[in-house]
């Protein structure tokens, strides 16, 4: 399916949990004087208006990021990449997962983004013009698959699906696994959205039991918000991350505190 456009929930608090942790992680990385490779599967068009009419009409930004902005700490990476995007783009221009990369690497760095729907790949294409990264108008799963081990071998993957189809939760722990062996020393996060229980079991717990059994040294950090509107499912966000970065967990206990901050 490729219905789905992340521009109707840019900048929401899933966004703010997901980008904040990554931008961590990849300044982490970065501390040491050796080249890494990003690869992200599912990467969006990158660069988001807030101010969109598609943004506008769920006014999932005012319930995450207008909210959460001010408790994360202002020398906080994610703090800086959106100044940094504002400066260029305008007030509300908001950067998807590509553009936080691009933002924190640097030119001995490989940046490798797939986007299988056409408008998205399109505006991806467009907003990473001025950055080294290469974009596949690619099934991402396919893509991760060819590209690991990749060259050079530290690094990152991030898998962050739609899930549209009931399947993605069914076959995310057997896809990462496959990743994780032939990229034994790859830092692999994956996000995956809380939801709730009011029209049956929630499909993320499956999902994460069984990553959690064949990864037990795997960092797993979720936080709850209230859903954006009311009969959203989205009550929260939640990230497994495979050989995490030393001092994640610190990072993601500041992250409660910031998700906790009264509204």
């Amino acid at each position: 399916m490729l219905s789905y456009q992340h521009l109707y929930h840019a900048g929401n608090a899933a966004d703010v949990h997901k980008h904040a942790l990554l931008a961590w992680m990849l300044e982490y990385l970065t501390q040491k004087d050796k080249p890494l490779t990003y690869i992200e599967s599912h990467a969006g068009r990158g660069l988001y208006d807030l101010g969109a009419p598609e943004a506008l009409k769920t006014g999932e930004a005012a319930m995450g990021l207008d909210r959460l902005e001010r408790e994360i700490a202002s020398e906080h990476p994610y703090r800086r990449v959106l100044a940094r995007v504002r400066a260029a783009h305008g007030a509300r221009a908001y950067p998807g997962s590509p553009l936080i990369a691009a933002s924190l690497l640097r030119p001995t760095d490989t940046i490798h983004l797939a986007e299988r729907h056409p408008a998205e790949f399109a505006a991806l294409a467009e907003a990473m013009l001025p950055y080294p990264a290469l974009v596949y108008p690619v099934d991402g799963f396919a893509k991760a698959h060819e590209l690991t081990p990749p060259t050079p071998r530290r690094g990152l993957m991030l898998v962050d699906p739609s899930y549209e189809i009931a399947s993605d939760y069914a076959d995310m722990a057997h896809f990462v696994g496959v990743i994780a062996r032939k990229w034994n020393v790859g830092v692999i996060a994956l996000w995956y959205p809380l939801l709730s229980e009011d029209r049956g079991p929630a499909p993320h717990h499956a999902m994460v039991d069984a990553l959690m059994q064949a990864h037990p040294d795997a960092l797993r950090h979720e936080v709850a918000f209230p859903p954006a509107r009311a009969g959203h499912r989205m009550t929260g966000s939640g990230m497994v991350v495979i050989n995490p970065p030393w001092g994640l967990d610190d990072e993601a206990r500041r992250l409660d505190r910031v998700f906790a901050a009264p509204g």
